[in-house]
């Protein structure tokens, strides 16, 4: 579905990834983890057309990501990112900026167009917060309102950014409950988290990154018994049933 081919890309001529080649299957959750400044949230936002590349390729669908025009782009991929502004906006008129890559040039939205904003509040349980304020809410509720709009973009691919950062435990797992949701209806999912046993456990393959290079994507189970984990975070990782969970490291090694 999605193709990193040898990218190179980082910021003001600096790369920050260096020949990273991952392959993003359709209809998956991918996780993207490693230490702070490891280049994650920089290889997101090249995918996601932010950021020029230095060298190599990104394909979606056999086709580079530069191919595509920014309306086709937008109808085929969301993205959000970590830090957001928080306008004065109802949910409801937030959702609904998820449809103006569909809408002609009178940017009016149809019937069509306010059908699938109301399914997108409904599907994320936003619905009965339609005609509040943004700033009113919570962290979490704003999460879910964001979420709800890439829903109502209609995009078969959807990027986020640490989706969890800044939320309560609690709230972390609605969220993450929530994308899980949004993958069994068939979306393609690209996150960036910080915490490692949610990344384990709310995805289909993890990428492993270090010193902006990728060190290794592989299935959760499959990550985990390579030991390359317990390398570039220098703990140690375990798993009981289906929790992870890491301990530090004394040995040295």
């Amino acid at each position: 579905m999605i193709e990193f081919c040898h990218v190179t890309t980082g910021y003001s001529g600096a790369p920050v990834v260096r020949n990273v080649s991952l392959r993003i299957p359709r209809g998956k959750v991918t996780a993207l983890i490693g230490p702070n400044g490891c280049g994650k949230t920089t290889l997101l936002r090249a995918a996601g057309r932010q950021l020029s590349l230095y060298g190599g390729e990104i394909l979606l669908a056999g086709r580079s990501v530069s191919a595509y025009g920014r309306k086709e782009f937008a109808q085929t991929v969301s993205f959000l990112p970590q830090v957001r502004a928080v306008p004065a906006i109802t949910v409801r008129g937030l959702v609904s900026h998820g449809r103006f890559p569909h809408l002609g040039l009178s940017r009016q939205l149809r019937p069509a167009d306010w059908a699938a904003v109301e399914r997108a509040m409904a599907d994320t349980g936003v619905a009965d917060w339609a005609d509040r304020d943004l700033r009113e809410l919570s962290g979490g509720e704003r999460q879910r309102v964001y979420l709800a709009m890439a829903l109502a973009q209609e995009t078969e691919v959807i990027f986020l950014d640490e989706p969890t950062t800044f939320l309560d435990l609690g709230r972390q797992f609605e969220v993450l409950e929530l994308i899980q949701a949004l993958n069994v209806r068939g979306k393609t999912i690209v996150m960036v988290l910080h915490d490692l046993a949610q990344a384990l456990g709310y995805s289909h393959q993890t990428a492993l990154m270090d010193q902006g290079r990728l060190v290794l994507c592989a299935g959760p189970q499959m990550l985990y018994e390579s030991g390359k984990i317990d390398e570039v975070f220098g703990v140690r990782a375990h798993r009981a049933g289906e929790t992870w969970y890491f301990t530090p490291r004394h040995d040295g090694g």
